[in-house]
C-alpha cells in the first residue's frame, strides 16, 4: 500500500493574512500602501510598530533619485538619524519583486540589518531582487493610490547634504503614516 502524504488543510478564508493598507501623509500629497504581511510578516510587523508609534511624523524622503527611487523613513529634515529599533531578518527570498510602485526596506551591505528605512521603486528594480548567494531588498508592499504623488516627489530638486547625495533642496517632508481604517464587512 503507497504511503499517503498529508497536507495541512488550507486556512479558513477568516484565517487568512489579510493585507493591510496604510497612508503615507507628505508634504507633496497622499501615498496608500497595501502592505503584504502573507510574504512578508516581519518586514511587515516591524514597519507598522514604526507606524503605530507615530516613528515616522516629521522625518523626511532623504535621498531621490529619479529612475530608481526615493527614500525615507530614517532622517530629519536637518540629515540627522532618529533612532530606531534593532534590525530584523531579511525577507528578500519571498517572491515579492522590486517593481515600479513597490515598498521595499533600505539597509546596509548586511542583508540582515533593516530597520525603519524604506523605499519606493520608481522603476523595475531587478537587480535589487534576491538571487542565489545573494540577498535582495526585501518588498513588502506596493503602492495603490498615489503614483502621481511618488513620481512628484521623484522630480524635485536634489543636491548635496555633507556626506549625504540626493537630497531633495526643499525637505519632503512625512507628515503622517497611519492604517487605513476599513468599515467592517
Amino acid at each position: 500500500m503507497a504511503e499517503q502524504k498529508t497536507t495541512a488543510p488550507d486556512k479558513p478564508a477568516s484565517e487568512a493574512v489579510q493585507p493591510v493598507d496604510v497612508v503615507i501623509k507628505t508634504s507633496k500629497g497622499d501615498m496608500t500602501i497595501r502592505l503584504n504581511p502573507e510574504k512578508a510578516p516581519v518586514t511587515v510587523e516591524n514597519f507598522l510598530t514604526y507606524v503605530d508609534k507615530g516613528f515616522y511624523e516629521g522625518l523626511v524622503f532623504h535621498r531621490v533619485m529619479p529612475g530608481f527611487m526615493i527614500q525615507g523613513g530614517g532622517m530629519t529634515a536637518d540629515m540627522s538619524q532618529k533612532p530606531t529599533d534593532a534590525p530584523i531578518t531579511n525577507e528578500s527570498g519571498n517572491d515579492l519583486r522590486n517593481s515600479r510602485g513597490t515598498i521595499a526596506m533600505a539597509r546596509t551591505s548586511n542583508p540582515d540589518s533593516a530597520t525603519s528605512q524604506f523605499f519606493i521603486n520608481l522603476v523595475n528594480n531587478d537587480f535589487l531582487n534576491n538571487r542565489p548567494g545573494r540577498p535582495g531588498y526585501a518588498v513588502f508592499g506596493e503602492v495603490i493610490k498615489g503614483d502621481e504623488v511618488m513620481d512628484s516627489i521623484a522630480s524635485v530638486e536634489t543636491g548635496n547634504r555633507g556626506p549625504h547625495a540626493n537630497v531633495p533642496v526643499d525637505p519632503v517632508t512625512i507628515l503622517a503614516v497611519e492604517r487605513v481604517k476599513t468599515a467592517p464587512n
